[in-house]
């Protein structure tokens, strides 16, 4: 696992959003299928707004992109403003050209009875696309990746999830208070995660610092579950200099 540092996040998602172009491009040379691994939250945003620049000023198509997303809130239909389907078409998918059918996010208004097989439909479509050649990734103060909060060990795969207090907190004030937040979640599991021939972790602000030195530095441990990336053959972060202030 490596780790660079760039003097904004700005220059850190340039960078980034040019690595999985040369992806994209390469694999549609090839007449292959670019399969990725895809975030939400504030941290991609930059990287999002950089690859529709590249899509309307440089031709990048997503033709043969097919995406998946690590996770959704429960109980938020798509047109919720704070579901990760909405965000993700808000922010990437209306302003590019990938496909409808090949866009994926975990099912976050399933009945109960229904989501442990959703899940396992979730993680057999992965595999059935040839596995994730690159996931995108954030991090949470609480280290987790996805929702994989503390206790997430590296066997997990997609699943039901519930929130730790300190996620909830921080997603509070976009729903009007830490009781309008969803208690539980759909996630990718950190071996779903893992399986991804590539993995690039953006974060920014000081704010993260503490966690980022301990995701990269400290052992790796069930209690931080951005550390496994330590053992993946192709990690590597994307740090802007606060984020990296600790390191």
């Amino acid at each position: 696992m490596t780790y660079e540092v760039f003097a904004t996040p700005q220059d850190a998602a340039k960078q980034l959003a040019a690595e999985v172009a040369e992806l994209i491009r390469s694999r549609a040379a090839a007449a292959q299928g670019a399969v990725l691994g895809l975030a939400t939250g504030a941290t991609p945003l930059p990287f999002y707004a950089e690859l529709i620049r590249l899509h309307k000023e440089e031709g990048l198509s997503f033709a043969n992109v097919t995406s998946f997303n690590l996770d959704e809130y429960s109980g938020l239909s798509n047109d919720h403003p704070e579901s990760y389907w909405y965000f993700m078409h808000q922010n990437l998918f209306n302003h590019i050209d990938i496909a409808p059918e090949n866009v994926n996010l975990p099912c976050g208004t399933c009945a109960p009875e229904e989501v442990d097989a959703q899940c396992q439909a979730y993680e057999d479509k992965i595999a059935a696309c040839g596995g994730l050649d690159l996931q995108i990734l954030g991090i949470g103060r609480t280290g987790h990746i996805g929702f994989n909060e503390p206790g997430s060990d590296d066997t997990t795969l997609t699943r039901l999830v519930h929130l730790d207090e300190l996620t909830i907190k921080d997603a509070a004030p976009s729903f009007g208070g830490a009781a309008g937040v969803p208690k539980t979640a759909i996630t990718m599991g950190v071996a779903t995660i893992m399986a991804a021939k590539q993995v690039r972790l953006m974060a920014w602000s000081s704010s993260k610092a503490s966690i980022v030195k301990k995701a990269i530095e400290g052992p790796v441990t069930i209690d931080v579950a951005a550390s496994y990336l330590q053992n993946h053959s192709d990690a590597k972060y994307y740090l802007d200099a606060p984020a990296a202030a600790e390191l």
